[in-house]
């Protein structure tokens, strides 16, 4: 198949050397020139043509019996503007794909209004960060049944697969979704793979900040407001590793503390101011319209405003993970 992309950075870029890899052509636009050429360059079997407008990716889409155009660019305005001029390049039968982290109630306004020229609007909830292009991309996608079966080639390609995780008991049941498996899952409607996308960070968060917590409880287990015979000079970099061995916590976060750790067991290059980037006050936005309590996610998120006035190891033990899955670098 071929598709259009827009927004090349950590994700977009390599989604799109991805899709070359398995057969697929792109056509790549970034508003920085280097950055598309830098795509193309990397393709596989020059599979990707780079242009320097949205209306040249559209033109060079022509003759598709579906023009798809996936845009990867950050949440808010830059994506809102984008969407709308595509809506005014592209026509009846065509897809537009929103691969970022929008806000799901965006979703579903952009896709009624978009569904009255006949284009069909999809939300896909992308998790792999910079590690996407080897691995693969977890997924969950929302919209019109005909576009995501479509789409599925795409998905297929993008997606993890099976890989060597062991197949959940009692999943041979006609009513799970086969696709699940291999790493991704539509939802339902507009929106709800973002929907399900925040959550996944929401829970992110949660989990992030219980490894950043009981760490920060180790690391000063040598601390002089302790009794003599209640201190522990502790390694925590081997703890780090000991625990990826068999333990109930292990988990790829974990991976990455305890890489981050053997490179720097104080991490002195990070501060431990850690953003968020709006999916967690999504998640607590949601849970209140819902009446669900959500503490642990409430006091992640939290945790991440008093970061930015003062900080901790912990949270220097959260901004090294964002590191790890997702290149985040820490504002200065």
């Amino acid at each position: 198949m071929r598709i259009g992309i827009v927004g090349l950075g950590r994700m977009g870029g390599n989604i799109a050397v991805r899709l070359t890899r398995h057969g697929h052509s792109v056509v790549v636009h970034d508003r920085a020139e280097t950055v598309t050429h830098s795509v193309v360059a990397r393709a596989e079997a020059e599979r990707a043509i780079g242009v320097n407008s949205l209306e040249a990716l559209v033109k060079q889409l022509e003759g598709e019996t579906h023009r798809i155009v996936w845009v990867m660019l950050p949440a808010g305005a830059i994506t809102e503007s984008c969407i709308k001029e595509l809506g005014n390049l592209l026509s009846d039968g065509d897809i537009i794909i929103d691969g970022g982290n929008t806000y799901y109630k965006d979703d579903i306004r952009r896709a009624e209004k978009l569904a009255m020229k006949g284009i069909s609007y999809l939300d896909v909830g992308t998790s792999g960060g910079v590690w996407g292009l080897e691995r693969g991309y977890c997924m969950m996608y929302g919209g019109p049944k005909n576009a995501t079966d479509y789409i599925d080639p795409i998905l297929a390609a993008l997606a993890p697969g099976k890989g060597d995780i062991p197949l959940t008991p009692h999943r041979n049941v006609t009513d799970l979704d086969p696709r699940a498996e291999q790493g991704y899952l539509h939802c339902g409607p507009a929106g709800s793979g973002h929907f399900v996308k925040m959550i996944h960070n929401g829970i992110e968060y949660g989990m992030m900040q219980a490894f950043a917590e009981g760490f920060d409880i180790m690391k000063n287990k040598n601390s002089p407001l302790l009794a003599p015979a209640d201190r522990f000079d502790l390694n925590v970099a081997d703890i780090a590793e000991v625990w990826r061995r068999g333990s109930v916590v292990s988990s790829w976060l974990l991976d990455l503390t305890a890489e981050a750790l053997a490179k720097s067991e104080e991490l002195t290059e990070f501060s431990g101011e850690v953003s968020d980037s709006g999916e967690g006050r999504w998640t607590i936005e949601a849970a209140i319209e819902e009446d669900v309590p959500v503490p642990v996610m409430t006091a992640a998120l939290f945790t991440r405003f008093r970061s930015r006035s003062g900080n901790s190891f912990s949270e220097k033990i959260l901004s090294a993970q964002r590191f790890g899955f997702g290149g985040h670098v820490e504002q200065k």
